[in-house]
This record gives structure tokens, C-alpha cells and sequence, in this order.
């Protein structure tokens, strides 16, 4: 873990950093090649090494384009707070806390302040929920204190409509000034007063939803959605907040959202980041047939890596990287999700538990019973482009829910894992031999 000298030598070299942050970047590297620990934190250095004198390199781009096109408190926050204080001392600390309590310790927590939303998409399931139920502040900075012992410092908002609550989460990101946040949205409650307290706080990006251009956006989202969303971004672009792009694709638009002109459309409009997310048929109302064919995923696995050496913005894509994370993410293991009435769940998209963060501490709900299920079977299947114990090994996780009696927190149907699981059968048995042959011809 990082000392007290080394943390303030580095704020020092950011303030320097800052004067010229092109020129002044290697001395930045030197520094964090001396204080960092892990072999990862040092190849990742290295790698920014390799790319500086390559101008045209798309990753040598996207960080001109850090240094270039976001305000002075916002690139020092993600430097101080991601880097330092999440990634290179979080991680060793975790870690470390990990094998004393036996147990998944993540990386980051997503929270949902709400149910509240201003939209009612298509397919998602957060139109079930009551619109009433919040996480108090109260609540939501006790889990962020307690989730700091434990070395996390990257928290990340969901909902509902996590804007609906624009006045705590701004203040949650002032008290937890040494933490980083992130908020998916939709981005209709942006506005040039929210967007001038971004940037004033400086540690909170956003990730907004869209799903194509306006036809495809406003098919699910509701008409005049899209141009809602290109009116927010704009207003973050000119403030120097730095935001990404958070994309659903489904049977109907997989096309479109990994085409050049979506990714270039995004990044000219100011994207720094985006994640891609596969339609996955959660609660009563989902509609099965929006689930993206296995040639449809395949092609959104070729596409992301296309993007990631020939675009300026880092792209993620939740099922298809399993390949650089030993498989499932959840359960505690990279991050965990916390619903709007407690409920910890393992996944934003697992929606069963059997604890809830207002009956116990932060690391009591980390050795829960349903944790502890998947920190013993992760990962859920050694093809690491088949992580999901949902989407990819249904049989995975109608056990783990069965042998913990963990309870349906959806509020309407209380849909079984039985009925959940046998939604996802089809899809699971048709990517299986297009994972396997992708899998199998994989470096590893």
C-alpha cells in the first residue's frame, strides 16, 4: 500500500503534470514506475511508455484528449482518485484484507440512490419498481466509509434515475473527496447548472445511455430521448467534465451501435469511455425476442477489439471481456450491486439476495451466504468468454440461489430463478460453440 510520502510526491508531480501534461508525462511515469507494486500497475506504465512517440496511435489520442479536452480539477481527481488512490493503492489493500476475511473484497460498488425515473424504457426492468424507494444519504455514505477500510475508492451509481437524487450524490462526492464516481444515466436531467457542479467537484463522470441514433435510441427510450442526450453531452463537453457512453444491443440495433459512424458520432460529440452491455430478459415485462442472436454477440466481440486498436476511447464490453477477467466480475469478486430498498445483490443483473445493508456492515454482506457461493465457483465455466452464471451457465445459477435460499428482489413478480434461468437457456446453448471456437483459438 502506498505511504503517506509517496501519495504526497505524487500530488506534486500532478501539480508540475499540469503546467505542460504532454511534455511533463514522463516524469509522471518515472514516478509511478518507482511506487507501483503490482506487475500489472508497472505493465500498464510500460505501455503508456510505448505509445508516446507514436502520434497517431489512437491510445496516444485518447490521452491528449484526457489532458486536452477536460478542466484542470477534473484530470487531477481522475489521476489522484483513480489511479493512486483506487487502482494502485485500493487493489494491494483489498487484496490483502481478502485472504484475512475470506471473502471477495471488490473493486467497485455500484449503488442505486433510487427507483425514481423519469423514463419508462422498453424491457427494462426498473419500470416495475416502485418509485419511492431511496437510499438515504445516510445509508449510502456509511456504505461508501465502511467500503474505504476495506480499500475501495470507486463507487458507481445506478438506478432508476440516480440524476433524480443530482443534490446527494453531489454532496456524497464533496464529503468522499478522496473517491471516485461514476453514474449511469439517461442524461434528459443534464442541464448547465448540473454540469458546472460536475466540474466544480471534479470526481464524478457520467456514462449515458444510448442505443444508436435517434431512431434506435428513441425506439426503446421514448421520442425526443436522443436529442435530450446530444444536448447533455454538449453541455459536459463545454464544462470539461469528462463522460463516456453506456450502450445496450440487442436483436434490433447491434448493427448500428458497433458501427464506425455510432463510435465516431460519440467520440465527436465528446465520449472518452463507453461500455456495451448485451440485452439481458429480467421481470415480467421483458421482452425475450430483443435478445441479441449468438452471431449478433459474436460480431459485437469482433467490433470492440476493432475499436480498442483503431478509435480514441476505451470501450468495455461486460460479457465479451471475461477473457481479461478470469470470467464473472460479480459477487464481490470486481464489484456488487446494492438495490434502492438494501438488497445486496451479486449483479445488477442477478436480482435475488439473501441480506440486506440495512441489517448488516459492509463486510457482513460480503460473507453472505450467496457470496460466499460465488466466490467458491467462480469462474462459472473455463471458456472465460462464457462468464455469466445467467446469459451463459443458467444451471450455475438456479443452484446457488437454491442452495442459499436466496429470495427474488423484484418487486412485482418476484420472478424464480427457475423461470429467469429458463428464459437465457436458448441463448446460452447457441453461444456456447461460437464461444468454445472463438475460445479455442484464443492466446491464453
Amino acid at each position: 500500500m502506498m505511504d503517506n510520502t509517496k501519495q504526497w510526491t505524487m500530488k506534486q508531480v500532478i501539480n508540475y503534470l499540469e503546467k505542460d501534461p504532454m511534455k511533463n508525462l514522463p516524469k509522471l511515469l518515472d514516478i509511478g514506475d518507482k511506487i507501483a507494486i503490482s506487475k500489472r500497475d508497472k505493465r500498464v506504465i510500460q505501455q503508456i511508455r510505448d505509445i508516446q512517440d507514436k502520434p497517431d496511435n489512437n491510445w496516444n489520442i485518447l490521452i491528449n484528449r484526457f489532458f486536452t479536452e477536460l478542466n484542470s480539477n477534473s484530470r487531477k481527481k481522475i489521476i489522484t482518485n483513480y489511479f493512486i488512490n483506487s487502482v494502485m493503492t485500493g487493489i494491494p489493500k483489498k487484496k490483502k484484507l481478502q485472504k484475512i476475511h475470506d471473502c471477495n473484497i471488490p473493486w467497485a460498488i455500484l449503488i442505486d440512490p433510487t427507483t425514481a425515473c423519469n423514463l419508462k424504457c422498453t424491457g427494462c426492468w426498473a419500470a416495475e419498481y416502485s418509485k419511492h424507494d431511496n437510499l438515504s444519504f445516510e445509508t449510502i455514505d456509511r456504505i461508501i466509509t465502511e467500503g474505504k477500510e476495506l480499500g475501495i475508492y470507486m463507487y458507481i451509481y445506478s438506478g432508476g434515475e440516480p440524476l433524480t437524487r443530482k443534490k446527494d450524490i453531489i454532496k456524497l462526492a464533496e464529503k468522499h473527496d478522496d473517491c471516485m464516481f461514476l453514474s449511469f444515466t439517461n442524461g434528459t436531467l443534464v442541464d448547465e447548472a448540473f454540469a458546472k457542479e460536475l466540474a466544480r467537484v471534479g470526481n464524478f463522470t457520467l456514462a449515458i445511455s444510448v442505443e444508436g441514433f435517434e431512431k434506435e435510441t428513441d425506439m426503446r427510450r421514448g421520442k425526443g430521448t436522443f436529442n435530450k442526450v446530444i444536448k447533455a453531452m454538449s453541455l459536459l463537453k463545454n464544462e470539461g467534465v469528462p463522460f463516456g457512453f453506456s450502450t445496450c444491443y440487442h436483436k434490433y440495433n447491434t448493427d448500428v451501435v458497433g458501427s464506425n459512424e455510432y463510435i465516431d458520432m460519440l467520440i465527436e460529440k465528446g465520449a472518452l469511455f463507453g461500455w456495451y452491455f448485451t440485452y439481458i430478459p429480467i421481470g415480467k415485462d421483458a421482452v425475450v425476442d430483443l435478445i441479441a442472436t449468438p452471431e449478433q454477440r459474436k460480431y459485437m466481440y469482433d467490433k470492440v477489439r476493432e475499436i480498442r486498436k483503431t478509435k480514441e476511447c476505451f470501450v468495455l464490453d461486460f460479457w465479451n471481456d471475461g477473457e481479461y477477467v478470469n470470467g464473472c466480475i460479480a459477487g464481490g469478486k470486481n464489484y456488487f450491486h446494492i438495490n434502492a430498498s438494501g438488497d445486496v445483490e451479486p449483479c445488477a443483473f442477478i436480482h435475488y439476495s439473501d441480506t440486506n445493508i440495512h441489517d448488516v456492515s459492509l463486510l457482513e454482506a460480503l460473507k453472505s451466504p450467496l457470496f460466499k457461493q460465488y466466490k467458491q465457483n467462480q469462474p462459472f465455466n473455463s471458456n472465460h468468454l462464457r462468464p455469466c452464471p445467467l446469459f451463459d451457465n443458467p444451471e450455475k445459477l438456479r443452484t446457488m440461489v437454491n442452495n442459499t435460499d436466496a429470495i427474488s428482489t423484484q418487486p412485482i413478480d418476484k420472478e424464480s430463478v427457475e423461470i429467469l434461468t429458463a428464459k437465457c437457456e436458448n441463448a446460452a446453448k447457441t453461444w456456447a460453440p461460437i464461444a468454445d471456437a472463438i475460445w479455442n483459438k484464443t492466446d491464453k
